[in-house]
């Protein structure tokens, strides 16, 4: 019999200090519960028509079930690098092998009173057929920025992925301005 992956909640995470430096590790489910803080991937995918995916959460995630988000992701292993974990989120999510490497655009510190992790925004483009991973997502499609600009107000979004989406407009908008 193969090995079994972990469940979400043994998942072994890197802990980090406030300037995202490994200062020990945890699994996944004890870091929630008591808000150590550990890192994450943001990845914005595009497909050939330049259209975001977007889906929602199936209600079994550990964090922010059943919500929407404009970005695939997750948290970053115990000993695996950003640009790794990057690629190997948005392989998983979107069901998807072969994906060019997502492109790093920058990080921030995401914080609340329930949770913290360092992040790290991510774009790629996905040409190849998505087939979600179905233990990750309940529904998925891929939209126009005016068709996602037209759900922001009506769909309850992931906190964490409502505040990268704004930072990457704020992001591009001063990319432009440059």
């Amino acid at each position: 019999m193969p090995d079994q992956e972990p469940l979400s909640a043994d998942e072994l995470l890197d802990i980090v200090d406030e300037r995202d430096r490994v200062v020990g590790q945890a699994r996944r489910g004890d870091a929630m519960a008591h808000r150590l803080r550990h890192r994450c991937v943001f990845v914005q995918a595009r497909d050939a028509q330049g259209r975001i995916f977007v889906h929602r959460r199936t209600a079994e995630k550990l964090v922010f079930p059943s919500l929407y988000d404009m970005f695939v992701g997750g948290v970053v292993g115990a000993g695996e690098g950003y640009d790794e974990a990057a690629l190997r989120e948005a392989e998983e999510e979107l069901g998807v092998r072969g994906l060019p490497e997502p492109v790093p655009l920058f990080s921030f510190l995401y914080e609340t009173p329930e949770h913290t992790w360092w992040s790290r925004v991510y774009e790629v483009r996905c040409e190849l057929p998505v087939d979600p991973q179905a233990e990750e997502v309940a529904w998925h499609a891929f939209l126009t920025e005016e068709e996602l600009t037209r759900r922001l107000p009506e769909w309850e979004w992931v906190p964490d992925g409502w505040e990268a989406y704004q930072r990457l407009a704020q992001w591009r908008r001063e990319k432009v301005e440059r």
